[in-house]
């Protein structure tokens, strides 16, 4: 999760294109606005493993847009697969 949110922070599509699961990758994908995102920070609240091969992270990712204050908090689902964990998707959650 933390290599994700320093990919986002460094505009790397790349790396984040490699660590999304091949089945869930959306067929569009850019990062063409992050000029205008100031990343503030990443707070991971839990994490937990289903089993040997999937895990959920709930995170709060804290950034500003043309100045103004933003969070997205997320529970995301991670599967292993031949050793490389991959992301599959996330449910946003309501933040106050």
């Amino acid at each position: 999760m933390r290599s994700r949110y320093t990919a986002y922070v460094l505009a790397n599509a790349d790396y984040l294109k490699a660590t999304w699961h091949p089945d869930f990758l959306p067929q569009s994908f850019a990062l063409d606005d992050q000029e205008r995102v100031q990343w503030l920070g990443l707070q991971v609240k839990r994490h937990a493993l289903s089993d040997d091969n999937h895990a959920s992270v709930e995170f709060v990712a804290r950034y500003k847009i043309n100045g103004r204050a933003q969070r997205l908090h997320e529970v995301s689902r991670f599967v292993r697969e031949q050793g490389r964990w991959f992301y599959l998707d996330g449910a946003v959650e309501n933040s106050r």
